[in-house]
């Protein structure tokens, strides 16, 4: 049987299935992009929910596997090698996975970049900008008297979402037909802004059809439904 017990991790979180790949997360816009992806690839995994109302981030556990103190977070027990790989940060728990099941990446070196720039795209523009629309729109930025943070914010949202909907102007997805870690990148943070965030008419959402359709194909995907709510709320 698989030891994982040298990873402080699972003395906070320890693991009922070993041999299985270890996920840390939350149903946020980064952590479900982990969950969505080993829902599609179909790769067997044990989820643990990080309280943030708890500062479980913050606990020495979490601290000794992502110092960044942020989810989603992994800690596969067949990583390269054959040897358990820790790894976090959304768009590299994509990579591997991408690559540890040779699904979801093109093979193809010049699709492959090209699925990559994308994904950096969203790591780079939609999160960041999007994450900040929600603190002024929804969060503690509401009550702030100077609106020009949220409309700044706001202003490139939708400058964003102008270049994602030219682009997906007569795709299925953002690398044409095929369905990649792209899209699994980016439309959980679009469903999150016009939905959680509720900034559906801040962004003039409604003006990019492009981006509404491709939206609602991904959300319909079984598996994009399935991850969208892990890992799961607590009992009451």
């Amino acid at each position: 049987m698989t030891d994982l017990s040298k990873f402080p991790i699972t003395r906070k979180w320890p693991a009922r299935h070993p041999e299985r790949l270890q996920l840390y997360s939350l149903p946020t816009p980064n952590g479900v992009k982990a969950a969505i992806m080993l829902e599609e690839i179909g790769l067997p995994y044990e989820v643990h929910r990080v309280a943030f109302d708890k500062n479980d981030q913050l606990s020495p556990e979490f601290l000794s596997l992502n110092p960044n103190n942020k989810i989603p977070a992994i800690l596969d027990p067949d990583g390269p090698g054959g040897q358990p790989l820790p790894l976090w940060e959304s768009g590299a728990i994509l990579l591997y996975l991408a690559e540890k099941t040779g699904k979801l990446l093109p093979s193809d070196p010049a699709l492959r970049y090209q699925t990559i720039q994308w994904l950096m795209f969203q790591m780079g523009g939609i999160g960041p900008m999007f994450g900040q629309v929600g603190f002024f729109h929804k969060f503690a930025g509401k009550d702030y008297e100077d609106k020009r943070p949220r409309d700044r914010y706001a202003a490139e949202s939708k400058r964003l979402l102008g270049v994602l909907d030219r682009h997906l102007e007569g795709r299925s997805w953002i690398m044409g037909d095929e369905y990649t870690i792209a899209d699994i990148a980016t439309f959980p943070w679009v469903n999150n802004l016009i939905g959680f965030y509720g900034a559906r008419e801040l962004v003039g959402f409604d003006e990019f059809r492009n981006v509404a359709r491709v939206l609602a194909a991904f959300v319909a995907r079984p598996a994009v439904a399935r991850g969208l709510q892990i890992p799961p709320a607590p009992a009451a």
